[in-house]
């Protein structure tokens, strides 16, 4: 799996063979009273078999939109897809009406919504709400689909399941609201699963306890996942490569702990130096100065001049794209005129 801004895609370095998704050159714009605001701008990735994407950065940065993209979920009329292509099985989702891309979403291409109390309908019971999939889609009768439900709900970790099947969504806590979106995700056996921060909301404990589960179910059934999280601790153990997003771009990518040990972008830098640890016990944590920019009014050169410490004239004069900084392998990029003089103070 690679990863790329703009221009055609690397090869896959993936051993698993071909992508299974595949998002080209993606731009995506929402029409406002104040204007047009482009949300998403040339944002490329791809992600096989088997294989982890996580897509990181602040709120704001894009990361849901691109799943809303993905699974026709832009809100109507003020978003669209401008440009770029979603390949799925050789099929451009972003060229197709809604309609049909709905077809493919939630069969093969399924999404954990990142807030489970929300998405989840207050006044039917859960295992009614799990069972839909196999008697919407796959023609089920009730006794079919409510025992399909149950395996579900078991295979996911809700204990005692035969009881609480018959339960309602307020009844369950957090983490357990959680389970239940991520049976209802898997319910017919998706090839792709997009994970829109699943861990929102929830204690440390129970955020393992949900990104064990997903890996758990990835190596089981073979999924290629795309998780979205602004945690870059919550995704250090169960991706391996990630893609660090910062006003509708993708700002730096490759492999996860080489991102993690040797950050080729101030933004990635600043937003680790952010995560508590062992270390800043007792001490201050270093935030990232300043607020993302208005997407209606961008800064000029880089987007994230007006809150890098390193900035020079020329990251306000011109706007960088995703290289591969001197002396590293093609798997790592970044979108920085100062790439190599980052990694040299690492």
């Amino acid at each position: 799996m690679t990863t790329t801004q703009t221009g055609p895609l690397n090869p896959s370095t993936s051993m698993s063979g071909a992508p299974l998704l595949s998002v080209q050159d993606l731009t995506v714009e929402f029409s406002t009273a104040a204007g047009v605001a482009r949300a998403l701008d040339g944002v490329s990735f791809e992600v096989s078999a088997g294989e982890t994407l996580a897509i990181l950065g602040e709120s704001g940065s894009g990361k849901s939109t691109t799943a809303q993209a993905i699974m026709a979920l832009l809100p109507k009329p003020a978003g669209a897809i401008t440009g770029g292509k979603i390949l799925y099985a050789g099929r451009d989702l972003a060229a197709e009406p809604a309609s049909k891309v709905r077809e493919v979403c939630g069969t093969e291409i399924a999404m954990i919504f990142q807030d489970p109390l929300s998405s989840l309908n207050p006044v039917f019971r859960v295992g009614a709400q799990v069972a839909e999939p196999f008697r919407r889609r796959r023609g089920m009768g009730r006794r079919d689909a409510w025992a399909r439900a149950l395996d579900l709900l078991k295979r996911v970790g809700i204990p005692d399941a035969e009881t609480r099947i018959n339960d309602y969504p307020h009844q369950f806590s957090g983490g357990q609201r959680q389970r239940i979106m991520i049976a209802m995700a898997l319910a017919l056996d998706p090839k792709v699963l997009i994970a829109d921060e699943p861990t929102t909301a929830l204690d440390v404990t129970v955020q393992k306890q949900v990104m064990n589960l997903l890996a758990d179910l990835q190596a089981e059934t073979g999924m290629a996942m795309v998780l979205i999280s602004h945690d870059l601790g919550v995704v250090a153990e169960v991706a391996k490569r990630a893609a660090i997003m910062y006003a509708g771009r993708i700002v730096e990518t490759g492999p996860i702990r080489d991102m993690y040990d040797h950050p080729a972008h101030p933004y990635t830098s600043g937003l680790l130096d952010s995560i508590p640890s062992q270390s800043s016990v007792g001490g201050r944590l270093k935030p990232i100065v300043g607020s993302p920019p208005n997407l209606l009014n961008l800064p000029s050169g880089c987007a994230f001049n007006p809150r890098c410490p390193f900035a020079i004239d020329r990251c306000r004069e011109l706007a960088p794209t995703l290289r591969t900084p001197e002396g590293w392998s093609e798997g790592h990029q970044a979108a920085c005129h100062l790439s190599e003089e980052m990694l040299a103070h690492v």
